[in-house]
């Protein structure tokens, strides 16, 4: 098979919530009619962002866990090792006509990329492009950087005490990766703190590499698909914070999940998630919850400590009315305590 031939991967890369499964979903419904393959890998231990694709028409999953989106699509959620996963897909009748990664929010994006010289697939795929998903309102916030004036005095004070910031390192990781860089939730930030996070991006990248703002994800299909950059000949030109690493894991990081009982008040179940989050340093929260008197499911995603959620599809007959969030922080985040504060 030459390399006219090849099916073409996006990677879509971006940390914990800033929008990569809501972008996705938006690309599915504007796939005008070219037949996608979704590859979902996901941290923590409930499979919220595959349901939440899955949820676009699917009723059931096979037990080799690829479906067949309403639309045509295929979606597929694994573990680990995504290069079986890959294999299946070339092999379904019709083929693919693009294969669309998405990593979980703590993945580094370099090492995925090195797998596709695996020479079982190199000749039948090219990595089309990476596409990272930048949450602009956390940016803004200077979520991710530490502050080198506090930084400078820590230091002075104590040389001995280790001050690396694995958000950071994971979230650059990501932009230096990238083909295109998706500033998502502009519209959530002023306009001249947007155009300085835009330039801050910029000055990251050691590459010239488009950035397109979105809200909500919003992103036409012929921007995200046909880069045509072959990354997996560009590995070089990628650096990484990582690189003298033989691999990368989620040390730096905790999830866990809980059960959360039946609501009588989403709202101030929501808000009550907000001031948690805020307490206790976490990261992410996604999971589904039982409300009572309704009839579906309703859908929680938070980022720091903003929040949003919405019924997402009625819970299945015999399906367990069963709420579960998974909580992501970084390592040590106290399990026992938030736990206690949300009341599960």
């Amino acid at each position: 098979m030459n390399a006219l031939h090849k099916v073409p991967v996006t990677v879509v890369t971006g940390f914990l919530g800033a929008g990569k499964t809501t972008m996705i979903r938006h690309l599915l419904e504007g796939a005008h009619g070219r037949r996608l393959a979704l590859i979902i890998n996901e941290f923590g231990d409930v499979g919220v962002d595959g349901d939440i694709l899955r949820s676009c028409g699917i009723e059931s999953c096979p037990e080799e866990n690829i479906v067949e989106l309403a639309n045509g699509c295929l979606c597929c959620t694994v573990a680990d090792d995504f290069v079986p996963a890959i294999e299946a897909l070339l092999a379904s009748e019709p083929r693919p006509d693009h294969i669309v990664v998405e990593t979980s929010g703590l993945a580094l994006p370099k090492p995925l990329v090195k797998a596709f010289d695996w020479p079982a697939i190199r000749s039948r795929v090219t990595v089309d492009g990476v596409v990272a998903v930048v949450d602009g309102a956390a940016v803004a916030e200077g979520r991710f950087a530490d502050d080198p004036a506090k930084l400078a005095a820590q230091r002075a004070a104590d040389g001995s005490v280790d001050h690396d910031n694995p958000l950071e390192e994971v979230y650059e990781d990501q932009l230096l990766c990238a083909d295109l860089i998706v500033l998502n939730k502009a519209d959530l930030v002023p306009a001249e703190r947007l155009d300085a996070v835009s330039a801050e991006i910029r000055a990251a990248v050691p590459r010239a590499v488009k950035l397109v703002p979105t809200r909500e994800g919003r992103i036409d299909a012929a921007v995200l698909l046909g880069l045509g950059a072959a990354v997996e000949d560009h590995i070089a030109d990628r650096p990484s914070h990582h690189d003298a690493e033989e691999g990368h894991d989620h040390d730096d990081f905790d999830s866990f999940v809980l059960d959360v009982a039946e609501l009588a008040d989403p709202a101030a179940f929501a808000q009550k998630l907000s001031g948690v989050a805020e307490r206790h340093g976490v990261l992410r929260t996604k999971g589904f919850l039982a409300v009572a008197g309704k009839p579906m499911r309703l859908l929680v995603q938070g980022v720091g400590s903003r929040f949003r959620q919405g019924f997402d599809r009625p819970w299945a007959p015999g399906e367990e009315r069963r709420g579960r969030l998974v909580v992501i922080g970084e390592k040590g985040i106290d399990r026992d305590a938030i736990a206690v504060d949300i009341g599960a």
